[in-house]
């Protein structure tokens, strides 16, 4: 008699519990990571999963900002060095220590690449409210630039707009 109540009180707090996960709204809008120097926001909607660097197997021929491929769970995928890409130079010289706190972030799959962005240090998730100030990219910056935002503790975030760097003909563009 005691377990029925038991498993009936549970079936009520689950119940509860997805109706209220149904019915909340996603809090967090970025992934917060750091590329080279620079702080960086990637929208939620547009990120994929996040991998730790794995062995990459190198691409003659490729743009040096181009690490090459990696087999993620059974899938191909090119890996960029986001941190030279955006530099525009080639890939930066890294020791072991530093490969080995990299990761990697995949693209969401509705955005249809398989491609994963090598940051160095992930810093967790931001919501809206973590920022006091936004602002327009500055003049010339890139197309997948999106608002430049200042959180509440004066840092300066650049979000990423990873749909437009998708369709972004340079970061397409990977034979040297």
């Amino acid at each position: 008699m005691a377990n029925r109540e038991a498993l009936r009180d549970l079936q009520t707090r689950l119940a509860s519990r997805l109706q209220a996960a149904r019915t909340e709204t996603v809090s967090a809008a970025w992934l917060a990571v750091k590329v080279g120097e620079n702080n960086c926001l990637f929208p939620l909607s547009q990120s994929g999963e996040i991998f730790p660097l794995p062995a990459v197997q190198a691409v003659p021929y490729s743009r040096p900002w181009f690490m090459g491929v990696v087999n993620l769970r059974g899938v191909l995928f090119g890996v960029v060095d986001l941190a030279g890409f955006m530099d525009g130079k080639s890939a930066r010289a890294r020791t072991e220590q530093s490969l080995s706190e990299a990761s990697v972030i995949t693209f969401n799959t509705a955005l249809e690449l398989n491609c994963a962005l090598m940051v160095d240090d992930l810093a967790g998730l931001r919501k809206r409210e973590a920022f006091s100030e936004a602002v327009s990219p500055p003049a010339g910056s890139p197309a997948y630039f999106g608002s430049r935002l200042t959180d509440l503790h004066g840092e300066h975030w650049q979000e990423i707009n990873l749909q437009s760097l998708s369709q972004f003909s340079d970061f397409l563009s990977i034979s040297a």
